[in-house]
């Protein structure tokens, strides 16, 4: 049963990994992208099960952790470069 999760788990991540490359804005790319981290703690979560070592939760929170805050970096980027490129208008203020 677990297997077939696993399975599963990695067809998402498939079809994840296409959105990413198909998405028609930055954003639903970066959305993709941060399914694809979520996708992996499961697997790692999964996978630490399977094998009996529960140790691989330590790593799986970890993960999650990383890719929390890379989504947050990669957001701020992307805002931070489209507010510089559309300054405001003086005369609009």
């Amino acid at each position: 049963m677990l297997a077939a999760a696993a399975a599963g788990i990695l067809i998402v991540m498939a079809l994840a990994l296409v959105r990413a490359f198909l998405g028609p804005t930055i954003c639903d790319r970066i959305l993709a992208v941060n399914m694809v981290g979520t996708k992996t703690v499961l697997l790692i979560a999964v996978y630490g099960f399977l094998s009996g070592r529960p140790d691989f939760l330590d790593i799986a929170i970890t993960y999650a952790l990383i890719n929390f805050v890379g989504v947050i970096a990669a957001l701020k980027f992307i805002e931070r470069t489209t507010a510089d490129a559309d300054p405001p208008n003086p005369e609009e203020l």
